[in-house]
């Protein structure tokens, strides 16, 4: 990767998508920082960005939906993945105490991600916010002494925080999945073991079993499937289908097979498997 690469991510500075890009790239990037999902993808249209880091699913929330159609409608190619360990802290101003909190704020996603610990918290009101690092920026900049904010510990060392309680999320094995977008499906060297499609299949019995069947068939291992309706048509779907394999070949085949039962098949994006949180 060459220095300075361009990176637009979702949120500013520290944030999970800042520390994804640092897992995937190394730190020597230059960080876009967006303020939606939509403007990540705007900014590398316009090429004002190399590549776009995008969270696609968190093992205790689940997928982000939007973010496939996104993907889809954009026409980005996905070359790559990366797994982040999502580790929840409280954190405040120096010499904050706990009880001294009113509020707590975060990204709706995150407060999600951590119920349980504060229903045992009732006195504390919970604000939802765009973006984990933009709510500890907030307690900095604003000097708030009665709010914590909910977020990593890349932000509490960029905005002076102290952690007040450590890992919070309700469940210690809880990760969240990025993909790595580009603007061009240009050709890479490296050898790619891990597919992401899309597709459409007819609305009549044993349609999805068809071709979901071509690929077990040929031992391409099928590992998300995600349907999302196509926008004001009734009873049509869209299936995102992620996929790995061992023998390039046998994924070849299974394609070619299965474009035969399929309407608007999109190849999103071949890549190497990185499945290490």
């Amino acid at each position: 990767m060459k220095k300075g690469t361009r990176v637009a991510i979702q949120g500013i500075k520290a944030s999970f998508h800042e520390e994804a890009a640092f897992k995937f790239f190394g730190r020597d990037i230059q960080t876009i920082e967006c303020n939606s999902f939509k403007q990540t993808c705007d900014v590398l249209k316009n090429d004002e960005a190399d590549f776009v880091v995008m969270a696609i699913e968190n093992s205790i929330a689940g997928s982000l939906l939007p973010n496939y159609t996104l993907i889809r409608e954009y026409n980005f190619a996905v070359v790559g993945e990366v797994y982040l360990s999502i580790q929840l802290h409280l954190m405040a101003l120096p010499g904050v105490k706990f009880e001294d909190i009113k509020f707590a704020t975060s990204h709706p996603i995150a407060i999600r991600q951590c119920v349980e610990f504060f229903e045992d918290y009732p006195q504390i009101k919970i604000i939802e916010s765009n973006d984990t690092a933009a709510c500890a920026k907030r307690i900095k900049d604003e000097q708030l002494t009665d709010t914590v904010a909910i977020a990593n510990t890349l932000a509490a060392e960029l905005y002076e925080l102290n952690i007040l309680e450590r890992r919070i999320e309700s469940n210690k094995k809880n990760f969240t999945r990025f993909l790595i977008l580009k603007k061009d499906k240009t050709e890479d060297v490296d050898p790619v073991n891990k597919a992401s499609i899309c597709f459409q299949v007819g609305n009549h019995v044993g349609s999805l079993v068809k071709v979901l069947t071509i690929f077990a068939d040929l031992d391409v291992n099928l590992t998300k499937i995600q349907s999302m309706p196509v926008l004001g048509k009734r009873n049509e779907y869209y299936f995102y289908v992620d996929m790995e394999w061992k023998n390039m070949e046998a994924y070849d085949k299974a394609v070619r097979q299965a474009l035969k039962y399929t309407v608007n098949f999109n190849i999103l994006g071949e890549y190497q498997k990185n499945d290490k949180v």
